[in-house]
């Protein structure tokens, strides 16, 4: 779907004139899941499936965002305080800590009445909450006149998606939606948050296939996930999994995926730059499998759908994200991209019942304000 028809949906809801865009691009990672929130490495691409914010400055003092996708509203004071108390949506909790984060660091109280619309779905690990609390967080600086720096503008969106939901995710999602490169993909140190772009070679093609199980992470194990390690780190005598090294985790299934998943980040980073699809194809099997045995987030279906995307001729597949449901990613020939994507999915719903949903992702540039009306 086009940025064009998501500002006029957006905008219809919203109603009247003075509407300004912003819109936040979704993201696939490449490699590198359950790296971030231990200081660790990732390559995440924003992709070309986005959320779009349709936005006007209001008076009176409140923030209240609608969404086309879903019923009810998000409203809160402008300085982020409830003016109910009855809790927002579920859909817009952490939208609503966004208003919060950003009074906190600055942002003055003034109001914006807005609308939400996203061709990203719901629970597909491409990072769609990412994107909705980016693209609020962009209005509510705009409308604010209120600046803040991509990695300040990630911290603060993650800070609200841990508070909103309950899930303590990593800054990979939102820092990818701010930074996001045209053509390339992101190596970010999530220790240093510094973002490395990595173009992404012409003939290979990136796609991300969603399995048609929702992720929910609140109901996961991604938090017992993540305490797991802090939990090794402290035992090990470190502050983060990105200081220890592979003989300290050898023993240790979590300890021993973060390791090796960072050592493969840097690897495909070389892989794209030089060329060698030998050595990609490689560093995602052994991702994936990591994933799976050591870190086990996988599932049945990401396995199958894995599987799937090799044998219909794919360099490289995987699951992105935290797994538990969601989606995979896969590389391939630029050429037979569509093809592979169209074997994986019948296979895939043969074996499985399932309908798998498949995107030819663009890498295009990070989130911001928005003239529709320019092509």
């Amino acid at each position: 779907m086009a940025l064009q028809e998501l500002a006029v949906r957006a905008a219809t809801l919203l109603g009247g004139g003075g509407v300004r865009f912003a819109r936040a691009p979704g993201r696939v990672n490449l490699i590198g899941d359950h790296t971030d929130y231990n200081a660790g490495f990732a390559l995440p691409m924003a992709i070309d499936r986005e959320v779009v914010l349709a936005y006007r400055r209001t008076d009176n003092g409140r923030v209240r965002i609608r969404s086309t996708g879903h019923e009810g509203a998000i409203e809160v004071r402008a300085d982020g305080e409830p003016v109910a108390d009855e809790p927002p949506p579920a859909w817009g909790a952490a939208g609503a800590v966004v208003v919060r984060a950003l009074s906190l660091r600055g942002r003055a109280p003034i109001g914006m009445d807005a609308a939400i619309a996203s061709e990203l779905p719901s629970g597909s690990g491409l990072g769609s909450s990412a994107a909705v609390e980016v693209a609020v967080g962009v209005g509510l600086c705009d409308t604010a006149g209120f600046e803040l720096s991509p990695r300040a503008l990630a911290l603060a969106t993650q800070e609200a998606e841990t508070v909103g939901t309950g899930v303590p995710c990593g800054v990979l999602d939102q820092l990818a939606s701010l930074a996001g490169v045209a053509g390339a993909a992101l190596l970010l140190d999530c220790r240093t948050l510094e973002v490395e772009p990595v173009p992404i070679p012409g003939d290979l093609a990136v796609l991300a296939v969603h399995s048609g199980v929702e992720r929910r992470l609140a109901e996961a194990g991604y938090a017992e996930r993540r305490a797991e390690c802090e939990e090794l780190a402290r035992q090990l005598g470190a502050d983060s999994l990105r200081e220890v090294n592979a003989t300290q985790a050898a023993p240790h299934p979590r300890a021993r995926h973060v390791v090796s998943e960072n050592a493969r980040v840097l690897a495909v980073v070389d892989a794209l730059r030089s060329g060698d699809r030998t050595e990609l194809a490689r560093a995602f099997a052994a991702s994936h499998a990591s994933l799976r045995d050591d870190f086990e987030v996988s599932t049945p279906e990401l396995d199958t759908l894995v599987r799937a995307l090799l044998d219909a001729g794919a360099i490289g597949a995987r699951l992105t994200g935290a797994g538990f449901g969601g989606s995979v990613v896969a590389i391939a020939d630029d050429e037979r991209a569509y093809r592979v994507a169209d074997l994986a999915t019948a296979r895939y719903r043969a074996e499985t019942g399932r309908n798998a949903t498949a995107f030819r992702c663009r890498a295009v540039a990070g989130a911001g304000p928005f003239d529709p009306l320019r092509p």
